[in-house]
């Protein structure tokens, strides 16, 4: 599927244009009897799921409370649905790894685990910010008496984060991707709103508000504590909002347009995306992400003079800090420059 997800259909005997989806894939152990009752025309129900309880009391147990209680805080809005995929997709290893150990596991365990992830340090480091956010969680509620995962250095210490994009790198993309397609449209979004992917798959025309004749998008970033971003439509990305010949809620549209469902689909179709363009290691993988345009943007931002508090309005931080990393360096260079000139009338 455009989302990335896959889906198993199967033909009706006898009649090719009916479809029926399974809901059960092929190396499923009922497969063969879901197969042949799809070709006879029925679909039967998705099994129930066989998997056991944790035990009370261990780690696993700990992982399944904070689970459900992520399912809430997202419906309530105190989560983005980023953030639980992420945290869910560490706190899933983190049970299969040691699921049956005590809840209050020993701080020297959970190094241990980090360490298995020192290839990627990012991952190390989001694994022990996911169980420290669970514990923390358990600790408030009386699950666990105190948080092992307190006081755990980092090992990815040099605060870089994503590769930010160069204006080489944004060209490459576009032109393998020109004005008019989803993936033009996605980079221009990126570009010009330097928000992130979570608000990226919601922004549409409901979000766009006219001021004195120039038309300004608004909205709320999803991520928890962010401030509301009010920024005008520049040319480029309004003519790439209307360059599509399909109107939807939200101006990312799958092939079938619809909304994405998530962005986590929208991620997977991004990526795509930048391979196709030529950003690529060895394994395949993309070597750019859409976070480094959000960080190109801020860069590009401050070489063109912007201030820490404009930058802070277009990316909404809620903190001077947040944006002070894209002026630092810029404001140095000025300031070194200036410095530099009181020396040029010096007779040496």
């Amino acid at each position: 599927m455009p989302s990335g997800a896959v889906r198993w259909r199967v033909r009706v005997e006898g009649d090719k244009r009916q479809r029926v989806t399974l809901t059960v894939a092929p190396d499923h152990p009922q497969f063969r009897e879901y197969y042949y009752a799809a070709r006879k025309g029925i679909q039967l129900p998705a099994p129930e799921e066989t998997k056991a309880s944790s035990i009370r009391g261990s780690v696993g147990w700990l992982v399944e409370l904070y689970a459900a209680a992520m399912d809430g805080m997202v419906k309530d809005g105190a989560m983005a649905e980023a953030t639980q995929h992420q945290r869910g997709v560490f706190l899933d290893w983190l049970r299969a790894e040691v699921g049956e150990y005590k809840a209050l596991m020993p701080q020297c365990e959970l190094v241990k685990l980090r360490d298995k992830k020192t290839a990627t340090p990012g991952a190390a480091d989001n694994f022990i910010k996911a169980v420290r956010a669970m514990y923390s969680w358990g600790c408030d509620r009386g699950h666990v008496s105190a948080n092992p995962a307190t006081g755990i250095a980092k090992l990815n210490r040099d605060g870089k984060g994503a590769t930010a994009w160069t204006v080489a790198d944004l060209k490459q993309y576009r032109e393998k991707h020109p004005p008019g397609t989803m993936a033009h449209l996605a980079l221009t979004l990126f570009m010009f709103t330097a928000c992130r992917i979570s608000d990226v798959v919601l922004l549409g025309r409901g979000n766009e508000i006219q001021r004195k004749g120039v038309t300004w998008l608004d909205f709320q970033p999803v991520k928890k504590g962010a401030k509301r971003v009010r920024i005008p439509m520049l040319p480029p990305l309004f003519a790439a909002t209307r360059a599509s010949t399909i109107v939807g809620k939200t101006y990312l549209l799958t092939a079938h347009g619809r909304p994405f469902a998530s962005s986590t689909a929208f991620d997977n179709r991004f990526r795509s995306w930048v391979i196709s363009a030529g950003f690529v290691d060895d394994d395949g993988k993309a070597t750019r992400s859409s976070h480094g345009i959000r960080k190109a943007a801020g860069e590009l931002l401050a070489l063109e003079g912007a201030s820490q508090y404009q930058i802070m309005a277009v990316h909404g931080h809620a903190s001077p800090k947040t944006s002070q990393i894209y002026t630092d360096g810029v404001d140095r260079d000025e300031l070194a420059a200036v410095a530099m000139s009181l020396l040029s009338g010096m007779d040496w």
